[in-house]
């Protein structure tokens, strides 16, 4: 409890004729400063009883629209305070906004000696990433001779995460994977898909490890271990055309891919094995490091990765440049052009080769034309196959991605293709659930397509919540149409 200017002047006035009753020997002026005193003592007891009683009837909230929230971005916050009934003293509410917590305008409100109420809202920049909690509102209880501050009130916690896709869902028909992508041989342990064997939790494990089947038949906490394969050359080819852009700022089907291809190249450095990158944008081979083991390799592809971003579309005659440079075989039509064109002394040649090649354009030389499936068959030209090749994109181009995968598991070991649901990543693509969950099916039949290929796994990636939505429709329609 602290004085005001008012009570200080009262006190000093009382001390004053204290100090002139003793130099002047006049008692009646130390009546006069008793008197001052008394009045003193009585304010600060009515004061005393005044906070009481406000403390008992204020009620003060702040609250924030909502509790997570992405680094960058604005949340309103609201501060509430309410007194009945009606309160005699002065009330200064200031919010307690996290330290990493910035607002434009102070975040207060002052309820005047006879207010019920009062509310303000102001809205908050989250900078920086993590959980914040707000501290108590602190209040500042006044009249015109005394003050007190204390705090009261809801303290509410903001959990800011960074920009980009948050429950990602990578699996098979709406079942989740529990582990990392890839058959693994070898004797090693690492984290494939072939199981190996059992081991009782240590610290230091991972909660996504523990085989929870085995630790509730044996009734402690075990780990799988999966065997790993050295020394496997993995390429990573990422698919960065226009059609990638879909979705909402920072949850496009690239940055859900791109997670993925990060997760990916981590544990294939963890594992030591070599890997490499070709991206693919609508003009052909945007970038390409050849596989190798290197910690620079790593970070190279990494750094790309974290810098990549949706190409517009290019024209028809660019892309047709850049296969072009890539090295792919002279088109059935650029021949006939040139045949066409040839002017031998009777014709014969040209005449003699046409034939050959009037049936030659259509389906084979519309594929060969195709950024991704360009890219791989170049990659195999320069003797680069890998043993792992990750095919990372959508479902936009299904002809060319099924041709695309065919190729490349005729020479590598292994085909990982992560393929993105556009369903599941366009604005309004739940608008109607139903129709959502029937282009859902059309996908999942692609996806399965792809996985009967020999060595070839196919797994959907795509927001986890928007899934869930999906699926739980067509739980209902099964139910119904079984009714």
């Amino acid at each position: 409890m602290r004085p005001t200017r008012r009570l200080w002047a009262a006190l000093a006035l009382a001390g004053l004729l204290s100090v002139l009753a003793v130099l002047i020997a006049r008692p009646v002026l130390l009546a006069g400063a008793s008197l001052i005193g008394a009045w003193v003592v009585t304010q600060q007891y009515r004061f005393l009883r005044a906070l009481e009683d406000t403390t008992d009837g204020l009620q003060v909230s702040q609250t924030a629209a909502a509790t997570g929230a992405r680094t960058g971005e604005t949340t309103p916050v609201t501060l509430v305070a309410t007194h009945e009934p009606a309160t005699p003293l002065t009330l200064e509410i200031d919010a307690g906004l996290p330290p990493a917590a910035t607002a434009d305008t102070p975040l207060s409100l002052v309820l005047e000696a006879g207010d019920a109420g009062a509310e303000r809202t102001v809205a908050v920049d989250w900078p920086v990433t993590g959980e914040h909690r707000f501290d108590e509102p602190t209040i500042t209880a006044g009249d015109d001779y005394f003050r007190e501050t204390l705090a009261v009130g809801s303290a509410p916690t903001v959990t800011v995460e960074p920009r980009g896709p948050r429950a990602i869902h990578v699996g098979e028909g709406g079942d989740r994977i529990a582990t990392a992508y890839g058959d693994r041989e070898g004797g090693r342990m690492g984290f494939g898909l072939e199981p190996a064997e059992l081991r009782e939790y240590v610290p230091g494990d991972t909660a996504d490890r523990i085989d929870w089947k085995a630790t509730a038949r044996l009734g402690t906490p075990y780990v799988r271990e999966y065997e790993a394969e050295t020394n496997r050359r993995t390429l990573l080819v990422v698919d960065h055309r226009a059609t990638l852009a879909t979705g909402h700022d920072d949850e496009t089907k690239l940055d859900y891919l791109r997670d993925i291809a990060l997760a990916l190249t981590a544990s294939v450095r963890r594992l030591g094995d070599p890997i490499g990158l070709v991206t693919v944008d609508d003009a052909g081979v945007s970038f390409r490091l050849e596989p190798a083991r290197t910690p620079a390799t790593y970070d190279r592809i990494r750094r790309r990765l974290l810098d990549l971003e949706v190409t517009p579309a290019t024209t028809a005659d660019s892309r047709s440049t850049t296969s072009l440079r890539l090295g792919t075989r002279p088109t059935a039509a650029s021949v006939r052009q040139k045949l066409g064109a040839l002017d031998d002394a009777d014709g014969a040649f040209s005449a003699r080769l046409q034939p050959f090649y009037a049936t030659r354009e259509g389906y084979r030389e519309r594929i060969d034309a195709e950024p991704l499936y360009a890219a791989v068959r170049t990659s195999q030209r320069r003797g680069h196959a890998a043993g792992w090749t990750v095919i990372v994109t959508d479902d936009s181009r299904p002809t060319e991605l099924r041709e695309t995968v065919k190729l490349a598991r005729t020479t590598g070991d292994a085909v990982l293709v992560l393929l993105a649901p556009t369903v599941l990543y366009e604005p309004g693509g739940l608008a109607d659930v139903e129709r959502a969950y029937e282009r859902y099916l059309e996908f999942e039949r692609l996806r399965r397509d792809l996985a009967r290929l020999t060595g070839v796994t196919a797994l959907e990636v795509g927001p986890q919540d928007r899934l869930s939505t999906v699926l739980s429709a067509g739980r209902t329609r099964r139910r119904g149409e079984a009714a």
